[in-house]
């Protein structure tokens, strides 16, 4: 049952994607994601264990963070605003059954990210080894995720028209979605220890492996668009050469031939 309410509450919530078809996976994602958090905690607070209340406190603090600073940019960036209606789908091509499966896909999908959390807070079971260490996990995601995000508007600042090389970006050129993974790597872990039976499994892999996909596919779309960008500086090349992409020292510098990727 309360799976069924993460999924209404998330559907709720990213129903602003019908004002704006792209609004379903950033605006709706992030708020949706801190909804749950709040739901979690009026539902099950009361006889968690403290590492798991912490978790909940932090997909309120992720979901906020992620929504204003999404919002916010949306409001002050007339060129963002062109860049995403030049690259991103708008849904303007689709019809409203396609964007309604779109609704129910993102929400089905946020609710299984946090399943894990819920999963223990619905047992009532205690904070153990895979609960702390996921905690920790989440936390430093989101820790790395809100400094790379600074750290790129203060770049953009001193040269928009530069691309970002400096801080965590000389470790990978996509830290923002590497804390995105961190986090939630993190959720899942503190899964694994309490989740009974296929269903609960699955969901907690879907939720995982579906947010993994979407950060590479991401990568993937960031890349190209740095390429056309960015592709006859010399500088530009020799930075994608020596820094990964997504996943610091794992020698994977480029994923634009992986077609699969979608994000």
């Amino acid at each position: 049952m309360g799976f069924v309410v993460l999924v209404i509450l998330s559907l709720v919530v990213s129903s602003v994607g019908w004002h704006k078809f792209v609004w379903f996976i950033s605006l709706g994602y992030g708020f949706s994601v801190a909804a749950i958090g709040v739901a979690l905690l009026v539902m099950y607070g009361a006889g968690a264990n403290p590492v798991s209340i912490v978790q909940a406190v932090l997909f309120v603090v992720y979901g906020l963070r992620l929504g204003g600073y999404l919002l916010a940019r949306e409001r002050r960036s007339a060129a963002y605003n062109k860049l995403m209606k030049d690259q991103v789908n708008d849904g303007s091509g689709l019809g409203k059954p396609v964007q309604a499966v779109v609704w129910a896909s993102v929400a089905v999908l946020y609710a299984c990210e946090a399943s894990p959390v819920l999963f223990r807070m619905q047992a009532g079971a205690a904070a153990d080894v895979a609960c702390v260490i996921g905690a920790v996990l989440q936390l430093g995601g989101i820790v790395l995720e809100s400094a790379a995000d600074l750290q790129k508007s203060a770049q953009k600042k001193v040269n928009p028209r530069r691309f970002c090389d400096k801080g965590l970006y000389s470790f990978v050129r996509c830290p923002n979605y590497l804390g995105e993974v961190l986090n939630w790597t993190g959720v899942f872990v503190s899964g694994v220890t309490v989740a009974a039976g296929v269903w609960q499994w699955l969901a907690m892999l879907v939720g995982w492996l579906g947010i993994v996909y979407i950060m590479f596919g991401g990568a993937r779309r960031l890349e190209i668009r740095q390429n056309r960008n960015y592709g006859a500086d010399p500088e530009y090349q020799r930075y994608v050469k020596s820094v990964p992409i997504l996943l610091p020292w794992v020698p994977l510098y480029s994923v634009e031939k992986y077609t699969w990727l979608k994000g």
